[in-house]
């Protein structure tokens, strides 16, 4: 059992449940799954479907990716098959191939905490905050179960008898609709800070609450997120904020205390009394659109995030007598520059951040050929959606979205007439009047 905690675990016990007291149907695996599943069966090899597969379909859902555990090593399962792949260098998993699918194959792991003390392999190391540095050990079923996260992720499907194997009273919790950590909840927080984000993303994910012994140590421990790298963080993020549950992951962050690991200065604007309006407005967009089968682009979703960081900054700047222009470029390289510490965000991401933002000083402007100009940037498509998202969220007055909307609907004829209307409700610039000469 994972870690030596303070409070009484529960007994775990292997329970095998029949066919005909569970869900778990065939027809809801994917032909690939299937055709991995009984050929390491076929090969002397134990193979089960696991996680959130297996979850997922007991929950009534259709998962979108299908994970397999088995006793076979990484090289035993690339050996079988042609189409496969060997991932990782310290502890190898494997991806099979079936087109656009991949399934995912991973050797039976062990608990690398309960290992021997005495040991000289380096892959079983603990740092002084409890973070598990080295987790590279191969063990049993049982072991693999239970050095699982949540009960509820500790699911296996047998495709040889249909049973759904549960270590850890996982169908318990599915039922009671709660997110349970397997072990002590703060000794496995120490070892991976990352799972209290996991346990906050299935939380939204599936309506559950978060069960009390797992939630109470979260707050005071949410700074040891600090010790994960950022590029591990930033690959958090996205998880976090494109499963489709965006706003609702956002307001558990918030309630325990997680989002300031995450965003920094974000949390400090929004202390200081910055409105998060236009996060959530972004947030709900982003939900609609995953909905809808969209894609999410990674630079929009930080450019909300991180904006009422930048309104902080780019106006502190120009209280300071900066000029906006030199205080906006000032204030996003700071922001970024400070963010990068907590998550990183790669260039191809970072660019198109600052392109956003920038377009959103040119967009008002539109006299003469500055709105094809404007037009013409290859980032306009994404700042005129943000645009639409000031302006839902109260942030700046109607109108400009309808214009850019308007405009861009419009043949060239329209266009000229629209630019036209502007000139023509522009204010007039008074010209000076010129002194006559003086005679000498």
């Amino acid at each position: 059992m994972p870690g030596n905690g303070k409070q009484k675990q529960r007994p775990y016990m292997r329970r095998e449940i029949p066919r005909d007291q569970h869900t778990v149907s065939r027809t809801a695996i994917s032909e690939p799954a299937k055709k991995v599943l009984h050929r390491l069966n076929k090969s002397g090899f134990d193979a089960y479907l696991v996680g959130g597969g297996v979850r997922d379909i007991l929950l009534g859902g259709q998962p979108k990716d299908f994970d397999i555990a088995t006793n076979a090593t990484p090289e035993e399962v690339h050996d079988l098959f042609r189409n496969s792949r060997l991932i990782g260098r310290r502890f190898r998993i494997v991806h099979v191939v079936f087109g656009r699918e991949i399934i995912e194959v991973t050797t039976f792991r062990g608990n690398a905490v309960e290992a021997d003390d005495d040991t000289e392999d380096d892959d079983r190391r603990t740092s002084e905050h409890g973070l598990l540095l080295r987790d590279n050990v191969y063990g049993s079923m049982e072991e693999d179960a239970l050095r699982r996260d949540f009960t509820v992720n500790a699911l296996y499907y047998c495709i040889r008898d249909f049973t759904v194997i549960d270590f850890a009273d996982g169908i318990e919790d599915l039922k009671n609709r709660q997110i349970r950590l397997i072990g002590d909840p703060e000794t496995r927080y120490r070892e991976d800070p990352v799972r209290m984000l996991r346990a906050v993303r299935f939380a939204a994910k599936l309506g559950f609450d978060i069960e009390e012994d797992t939630e109470e140590p979260i707050r005071e421990l949410a700074p040891l997120l600090t010790h994960i790298p950022p590029a591990r963080l930033f690959d958090e993020v996205l998880k976090l904020f494109s499963a489709g549950y965006g706003e609702a992951t956002y307001d558990l962050l918030s309630e325990y205390n997680l989002l300031a690991p995450l965003f920094p200065e974000t949390v400090r604007a929004l202390n200081a009394g910055e409105p998060d309006e236009l996060i959530r407005q972004a947030l709900r967009n982003t939900d609609a659109r995953i909905a809808q089968g969209k894609s999410v682009t990674p630079y929009f979703l930080f450019a909300a995030m991180l904006w009422p960081a930048l309104q902080s900054e780019w106006r502190r700047r120009q209280d300071n007598g900066d000029p906006v222009q030199p205080a906006l470029h000032g204030a996003i390289a700071k922001v970024i520059g400070r963010q990068v510490q907590a998550t990183s965000i790669p260039k191809r991401f970072s660019g198109p951040m600052k392109e956003i933002w920038e377009l959103q000083m040119r967009l008002p402007r539109r006299q003469g050929k500055r709105a094809f100009l404007t037009m013409s940037h290859p980032r306009f498509r994404a700042a005129y959606d943000f645009l639409l998202v000031r302006e839902s969220a109260g942030e700046i007055e109607p109108g400009l979205g309808q214009w850019w909307t308007d405009f861009q609907a419009t043949d060239e004829r329209g266009q000229e007439r629209m630019l036209s209307e502007l000139s023509t409700d522009a204010p007039k610039k008074r010209r000076r009047k010129r002194k006559p000469a003086t005679r000498s």
